[in-house]
């Protein structure tokens, strides 16, 4: 047995199969014998990508709905990159605003395929940057493992072919990247992204009332970090998805468990070597168990599958930690919700979880950004609640965003 499948107790009820359990622990063994779990450092960005013209919405929505605050600006040849900080430091939010409304590469195609993704072809999760003690000696060690890169040369998006990133291949299982740095991005100046890029006299004028309102309800002091970053994947795809991410970075297997009522299966990874998830966010996947084309056979639902049908494969939403505790005679998260629907923030479903005497999660699912389509989940943690879901809250959040996800042909 491997020493992270010893060290970390598996949680949850899912039944992998026969070639999962075999080539997890190989995984880890290969990770640890190669050098690779040694260069690996943590998750320091997350970068997604909006049309043209819509950064300054998604910014306004961030500052509303997040901790996000913009920290530095950079034009390159390709786009405009706005760089994100919170109060937890890691991982920064950058947002990648192409300059023309013409610009298409190689997420644009693969979002012109589904119906919904098409409306808004360059808007899309690209993937996280992670810092390694040895960028490219990781990349050498995981291509002798079959894993591939993307030549800079061929990379038309200029923020990623810059010499200081090295980025994988799109998934074939996710079509997200993974993107390695010897940088800690503490010194963004040094890694020639572009042209300093300052907000606008009007963009400035935009973003304060925003601000002022996450402020005026203490939104600040409330609303953490990312938890997790949760990506939906197809049935037959979930383990090679999980077995991929797990070859390229230092994340373990945490769990997973079966959600019956939605027909699928939610799958945590998370980083053995931070304390608090909010500095390497966990990764999640999600997938149905039983596919699409037979699921009418037992009349069963499909709201996993029809999100990956309906945008591909890619992430769908971003969870962010509320602090435990009570506002105003109302559990943290509910005072939250409250205000931002007072701010015309509009939300799948009602909230979910008790959290009275016993430790519990209440969780939330705010509609997709009508920018980035990513949802943005809001988690509350009772008394030391140790876990990521419970069953009954994930059946019911899966229920609620397959509604509002339904497959259009």
């Amino acid at each position: 047995m491997s020493k992270i499948s010893e060290k970390f107790q598996r949680t949850g009820d899912k039944e992998n199969s026969k070639f999962f359990e075999e080539y997890l622990p190989k995984i880890y063994d290969r990770r640890e014998a190669s050098g690779l779990d040694d260069l690996f450092i943590g998750m320091r960005a997350v970068v997604v990508q909006v049309d043209h013209g819509e950064s300054l919405k998604y910014l306004m929505e961030l500052y509303l709905m997040t901790p996000y605050r913009f920290y530095k600006g950079y034009v390159s040849s390709t786009h405009k990159v706005y760089i994100l900080q919170n109060k937890s430091d890691y991982p920064y939010l950058i947002i990648l605003e192409p300059l023309s409304k013409d610009y298409s590469d190689q997420f644009t195609a693969i979002d012109s395929l589904y119906p919904r993704a098409a409306e808004k072809a360059n808007a899309r999760y690209i993937g996280e940057i992670y810092q390694s003690k040895n960028a490219r000696e990781t990349a050498k060690i995981l291509s002798s493992q079959e894993i591939r890169f993307q030549d800079t040369a061929g990379i038309k998006n200029s923020f990623l072919a810059n010499k200081n990133f090295i980025v994988s291949d799109l998934s074939y299982f996710t079509n997200n990247a993974v993107i390695y740095t010897n940088s800690d991005l503490l010194n963004l100046d040094s890694l020639a992204i572009g042209e300093p890029l300052s907000l606008t006299k009007e963009e400035l004028a935009a973003l304060a009332p925003v601000d002022d309102l996450h402020r005026k309800y203490g939104l600040e002091k409330l609303v953490f970090g990312i938890d997790h970053l949760a990506t939906r994947v197809f049935a037959g795809e979930r383990e090679d998805a999980i077995l991929e991410f797990l070859c390229m970075t230092n994340y373990y297997f945490w769990g997973a468990y079966n959600i019956e009522d939605s027909n699928s299966s939610t799958n945590i990874c998370r980083n053995p070597n931070v304390s608090y998830e909010l500095h390497s966010p966990a990764k999640v996947f999600t997938a149905n168990n039983t596919p699409f084309y037979v699921k009418t056979i037992d009349n069963l639902p499909s709201p996993t599958e029809d999100f990956v049908r309906n945008m591909g494969k890619r992430l769908h939403h971003i969870a962010y930690e509320v602090e435990d505790g009570e506002k105003d005679g109302e559990k943290n998260i509910d005072y939250v919700v409250s205000k931002l629907v007072e701010e015309n923030i509009p939300f799948l479903a009602q909230i979910i979880g008790e959290c009275k005497d016993v430790p519990d999660l209440k969780q939330i699912f705010s509609k997709s950004s009508p920018h980035s389509l990513l949802i943005t989940e809001y988690v509350q943690r009772c008394k030391g609640f140790a876990g990521f879901f419970t069953k009954t809250n994930v059946g019911y959040l899966t229920k609620a965003a397959g509604e509002d996800e339904k497959l259009k042909h």
